[in-house]
C-alpha cells in the first residue's frame, strides 16, 4: 500500500522547515560565511543531497522566508475587488502588513526577526540573491499591471517604494525603537509614498 499523497506532502514540508530552521539558527549564531552546508545537514539530520533537493543554494536556506512572499504584489493586483485601482490595492495591503507587524514591511521588533534582517542586509551574497527575488517580483507585477513599458515602470516604482519603506522601518527598529512606537510614522510614510505613486 502506498503512502497517501497528503501525508507525503506534509512530511516533505516538515523536512523543508526543519532544514530551513536549522540553517537560520546556525547562521544567526555563527554568521553566514562560517557555517557550512555539511553543518546544516548534520543539524537537520539529513544528507547533503537531501538538503540540496529542498534548497539548491546556500543562500536559499536563508531567503526561503522571502520566497514565501514571491509574487505577492502581483497576487494583490490580480485579486483586488472591482473598482479598486492597483496602487490602492497595494497600498491597503502594505498598510495591513504594517498593522500586523509583518516582517516583510520591516516593522517587526521580534529579536529573531531583527537579527534575521541584519544577517540578510549585511551579507553581500544574501543581499545580491534578494535582488534576484525582487526582479522576479517586478516581472510578475508588471505582467499583472498590463503590457509594455508603462506596466514595467509602474511595477518598478511600486516595488522600489515598498523596498525603501521596509528598509526605513527596519532601520528604525535596528536603532532601538519598538514596532508599536514606530507604527504611526511608518503608516504616515506609506500613505505619503503611495499617494505620490498615484
Amino acid at each position: 500500500m502506498s503512502e497517501p499523497t497528503g501525508l507525503r506532502a506534509r512530511k516533505k514540508e516538515r523536512t523543508r522547515d526543519a532544514i530551513g530552521d536549522a540553517a537560520v539558527s546556525l547562521f544567526l549564531e555563527h554568521g553566514f560565511d562560517r557555517v557550512s552546508v555539511n553543518d546544516i545537514a548534520a543539524a537537520a539530520e539529513v544528507s547533503k543531497p537531501t538538503l540540496f533537493r529542498y534548497f539548491p543554494t546556500k543562500e536559499d536556506l536563508v531567503l526561503h522566508r522571502f520566497a514565501d512572499h514571491q509574487g505577492e504584489a502581483a497576487r494583490v493586483v490580480r485579486e483586488r475587488g472591482s473598482g479598486i485601482g492597483p496602487v490602492t490595492a497595494l497600498h491597503r495591503h502594505f498598510r495591513a502588513g504594517l498593522d500586523r507587524h509583518d516582517p516583510v514591511t520591516g516593522l517587526n521588533d521580534h529579536p529573531e526577526v531583527v537579527a534575521f534582517h541584519r544577517l540578510v542586509f549585511t551579507t553581500p551574497s544574501l543581499a545580491g540573491r534578494l535582488t534576484r527575488y525582487q526582479l522576479e517580483d517586478e516581472e510578475a507585477l508588471a505582467d499583472a499591471l498590463g503590457e509594455g513599458v508603462q506596466a514595467h515602470l509602474r511595477a518598478a516604482q511600486v516595488l522600489a517604494v515598498q523596498r525603501v519603506l521596509a528598509r526605513t522601518n527596519w532601520h528604525r527598529i535596528a536603532d532601538g525603537r519598538t514596532a508599536a512606537d514606530a507604527h504611526r510614522e511608518a503608516v504616515a510614510d506609506a500613505d505619503l509614498a503611495f499617494h505620490r505613486l498615484r
